[in-house]
């Protein structure tokens, strides 16, 4: 079986390396970055010189992609260039209504297509630990999931489109969650309480979890480089608001979230980490938050 690979960002490439180390497959990767393409043929990768060539060799075919145009490209064209029976795995987080319309002219196309999206950030795609949400038919989740679990945990959830609207339920929580924590040490910082403190005595109790044990450190080092960039959350969270607004129902909760990432959009800060968004609670409290000393 052939792989292919498109897309090896911050997320994609170490999923990539994974799959190369795991799977025991042949699997071919592209990327618009050279660097990248370096990376992954030096882990074992085999690399294209033409997108369209992964289309044409694979038969199945991942995508960790950043916008709705360009997934929406790369599932065509792997209608156009490839054969009957592939497979195609959409790995990025992808309005689930898309989903649904490319599944039906996939399907008519005679080939599969699965919505996988992932959740974790950098840290779970280096060590393979992703939580994997994926849609479509039963039997091709079946098939591929060995592949699925070289990159981390994945779990059927339904017909097309359930994984999709399962990553917004989650990016929904981590929203409100990131912002929640970054008011609350924006408020320690204000009391002048010391951050470290706080972390460790917090740690342990509710507030604790894989979320916070990554995001407050960064918080605290003033590190803003990112595992997972505000962008791609905040366009998972808009998809949310127009999915519930076509199932006529609101999001409040959310809609704070989105006024905190979009100011953060408006002041330059939006392809920072999620924890970057400390600043605007920084901004409203006038206070700094952390030292990166």
């Amino acid at each position: 079986m052939k792989i292919g690979f498109l897309g090896m960002g911050v997320m994609g490439l170490p999923m990539a390396k994974n799959l190369i180390a795991k799977s025991g497959c042949q699997v071919y990767g592209y990327d618009v970055a050279a660097a990248r393409m370096e990376e992954f043929a030096a882990a074992g990768g085999n690399t294209v010189a033409e997108m369209d060539d992964i289309y044409k060799i694979c038969d199945v075919i991942m995508q960790m992609l950043p916008t709705h145009p360009i997934i929406i490209s790369s599932v065509e064209k792997a209608i156009q260039y490839g054969k009957k029976g592939n497979i195609i795995i959409d790995l990025s987080s992808t309005a689930p209504n898309i989903i649904q319309d490319l599944y039906a002219k996939v399907q008519a196309a005679g080939m599969y297509l699965l919505d996988s999206p992932v959740s974790g950030g950098n840290p779970k795609a280096i060590d393979g630990t992703l939580a994997i949400m994926t849609g479509g038919d039963k039997e091709i989740f079946d098939k591929v999931k060995p592949l699925l679990e070289c990159m981390g945990h994945p779990v059927y959830t339904g017909g097309p489109g359930s994984g999709d609207v399962t990553k917004l339920v989650n990016n929904i929580i981590a929203g409100a969650y990131l912002a929640a924590i970054a008011e609350g040490y924006a408020f320690a910082a204000k009391a002048g309480i010391d951050l470290q403190t706080t972390f460790e005595a917090t740690r342990t109790g509710f507030v604790g979890g894989p979320l916070y044990e990554n995001k407050v450190p960064k918080i605290i080092a003033r590190d803003y480089e990112p595992g997972a960039r505000i962008a791609v959350h905040r366009k998972d969270l808009i998809n949310a608001k127009a999915y519930a607004h076509h199932m006529g129902v609101d999001l409040p909760v959310t809609d704070v979230t989105l006024r905190v990432m979009d100011w953060m959009a408006d002041n330059g800060y939006i392809d920072t980490d999620q924890a970057g968004m400390v600043k605007y609670f920084e901004e409203k409290m006038h206070v700094t938050v952390g030292d990166d000393s």
